[in-house]
């Protein structure tokens, strides 16, 4: 019954479009199979972005340096990113923070081969592979290094790019570990390919994701970032309450069984802000992780980095 409300939603979105057209977006995900950043296609393919009278393209990247360079040249005008990808901002990167987008990050997890370390203590001096330099992975890989009393360089990060390559890496035996999103790591476990070694569940004040806003589309198409904020919100209510629905649509993106998406989902859901307000706490501890990993060399004024004005009311 569900879906075919949604196609008959569809049909009349599209009927309703051709009175006006609606505006194009370029919306870019800092890698391309994480559940995290699925809520862009499934708001596309259940007509809420469309009912929002935008036409989104969604463009993935390997990681949020490439991604930063898109927004630079004018390629991209919305990112979903990481938190610690804030930083870019006050190193001149032409985008502001709209809205947290998540908290917690219970989307990744250290995976390691079945026969790899058994504990995070077994980490120090090991090498694990982060996206890219300055990323949240690599941060998360650094904070590890630091709460087991290492310091953040205790473990031997080394920035690969895209995951498959990761995993490729893994299983030859070039790395000891590569942290992974929770879907490619069930995924991995599945196969007995390999084995979770450290989630991140404690780390409670964080923003694991941002969306931004380049100062472009701030300046010249404010009502566009509102619209797209609007339809993410509504999107995520949608996947709340359309587990199954949301499954079936995520699975298209993700490459995922439905058993590791179903999981995928119960494990990631709860991380996703419905309001997109910023938290006191976790913008602090953002903001002395730019320089405890050499990002910045002084904290910045967290205030100049981000705007709460295009949030739905």
């Amino acid at each position: 019954m569900k879906t075919w409300g949604l196609l008959a939603l569809a049909a009349g979105l599209a009927v309703a479009s051709s009175a006006d057209a609606a505006e194009k977006l370029r919306v870019g995900k800092a890698v391309p199979e994480a559940f995290s950043f699925t809520p862009v296609e499934i708001g596309i393919r259940t007509g809420i972005f469309p009912k929002n009278n935008l036409d989104i393209e969604s463009i993935a990247f390997a990681g949020d340096a490439r991604m930063q360079q898109a927004a630079a040249a004018d390629s991209i005008d919305i990112l979903l990113g990481s938190g610690p990808a804030m930083a870019f901002i006050a190193k001149g990167a032409p985008i502001k923070g709209v809205a947290a987008m998540a908290g917690p990050p219970l989307l990744l997890a250290i995976v390691v081969r079945p026969d790899g370390p058994k504990t995070a203590a077994d980490l120090k001096g090991k090498k694990v592979s982060v996206s890219t330099a300055g990323s949240l992975t690599y941060w998360l890989v650094s904070e590890t290094s630091r709460r087991q009393g290492w310091g953040p360089n205790g473990i031997d990060i080394a920035p690969m790019g895209a995951m498959p390559g990761q995993i490729a890496a893994l299983k030859r035996g070039d790395i000891d570990g590569a942290i992974m999103d929770i879907g490619n790591a069930f995924d991995l476990e599945k196969r007995k390919e390999g084995r979770v070694l450290v989630r991140f569940q404690e780390i409670r004040d964080f923003h694991i994701h941002v969306i931004f806003a380049t100062d472009k589309a701030i300046a010249t198409r404010p009502e566009a970032v509102r619209g797209f904020l609007k339809g993410w919100f509504e999107t995520i209510d949608f996947m709340r309450k359309n587990k199954a629905e949301t499954v079936r649509l995520a699975m298209q993106v993700t490459n995922k069984d439905e058993d590791i998406t179903s999981r995928v989902y119960d494990e990631i859901m709860p991380m996703f802000s419905d309001t997109g307000r910023f938290d006191a706490a976790a913008l602090e501890t953002l903001r002395k992780s730019y320089v405890e990993l050499k990002l910045l060399p002084s904290e910045p004024d967290m205030s100049k980095l981000y705007t709460e004005a295009f949030l739905p009311k």
